[in-house]
């Protein structure tokens, strides 16, 4: 039995420039992040012919990759699979994340799968946290028909708070020395209980900045300026300021496109802002998911209730150092 897990995210500034190649018409853009300790889980034992996928107590049973790929169910793992060329297995799948929460989670599944694919053919772990990364976004990409970004990847294989700079030749990512104790004592995470679909968002904004829309152009450079302000506030421990960052950045993304704003984020928002937050954001693509505020670590409890009032999931997420974690048994054996 294989056994890997990694992480969700948060992100703080940054988000869409890491599509590719809208960081790089922003030189000097940068996404920044956090991993969450809200953990995606698979486990793999090899079978002797066909496939199965377990998650969320359903059961899905193919014979072949390409029926498993087919399958609404197994679409993401037959995907992975079939560009792994897996043989025969059982995969269970479990995350901690709520479907459509904007956290990452298919992003850190694709990348536990594809670490799985690598110790089940018999090397061990192959590639690099690049490496696999950008295998994943492509793979992605391919299953979506539409461009993804790779911002997810990293916080899920690395942990901790990351900021990852749009490069040519290659994004460059570098581990913040951040207090992760404190700024969880300081950040909080909702889910709105609304899914949302990221490619799809997404992709309006990217075919604008590619027309070159003036307006996009603009609010995608106030994201990208945000953002490289960010880390020296977070590494300083000027949680105010850093949250004072995070509402920048979202008075700039909410332009991008009527899809990312609905009315019940900008009440959260709002509820957040009058009970003392100084800044937050919807995670991800927004249109629904999630909603994260940076607030004085006294005024936390006071807005988890509003927003619990308000139909909203406390999510019990915190910062995380911890990496892609792999625990190898033999067949039969409990991990």
């Amino acid at each position: 039995m294989i056994r890997v897990q990694t992480w969700c995210r948060a992100d703080f500034a940054g988000g869409t420039l890491d599509i590719w190649p809208l960081g790089l018409l922003h030189p000097g853009a940068s996404t920044v992040n956090v991993a969450l300790d809200l953990a995606v889980e698979v486990r793999l034992e090899p079978r002797r012919h066909g496939f199965v996928v377990r998650q969320g107590g359903e059961r899905l049973e193919t014979e072949t990759l390409a029926e498993l790929a087919a399958a609404p169910g197994g679409a993401l793992v037959g995907a992975v699979a079939v560009a792994e060329a897996m043989p025969p297995f059982e995969i269970g799948i479990a995350s901690a994340s709520p479907r459509g929460a904007g956290l990452g989670a298919s992003s850190a599944l694709a990348v536990a799968l594809l670490a799985a694919a690598e110790v089940q053919s018999g090397g061990g772990l192959t590639r690099t946290a690049a490496e696999r990364a950008a295998v994943a976004r492509d793979i992605e990409a391919r299953l979506m028909g539409l461009p993804t970004g790779l911002q997810d990847h990293y916080p899920a294989q690395l942990g901790g708070v990351l900021e990852i700079v749009h490069a040519p030749g290659g994004e460059r990512v570098t581990s913040l020395p951040v207090d992760l104790v404190r700024l969880g004592d300081h950040l909080l995470v909702g889910f709105t209980g609304q899914s949302h679909f990221s490619a799809g968002a997404n992709w309006l904004v990217v075919r604008r900045r590619l027309e070159a829309d003036p307006f996009i152009v603009e609010r995608l450079s106030d994201i990208a300026e945000v953002a490289g302000r960010l880390p020296a506030a977070l590494v300083a421990a000027d949680w105010a300021a850093a949250g004072r960052l995070v509402g920048e950045e979202w008075a700039a993304r909410r332009q991008l496109s009527d899809e990312i704003s609905t009315p019940g984020i900008e009440a959260l928002l709002a509820t957040a802002r009058d009970l003392g937050a100084w800044g937050g954001k919807a995670c991800g693509a927004g249109g629904g998911g999630s909603v994260l505020v940076v607030a004085p670590s006294e005024r936390r409890q006071a807005i988890a209730a509003a927003w619990r009032a308000l139909g909203t999931e406390i999510l019990p997420a915190r910062p995380t150092a911890r990496r892609l974690e792999l625990d190898e048994a033999s067949p039969g054996t409990s991990l």
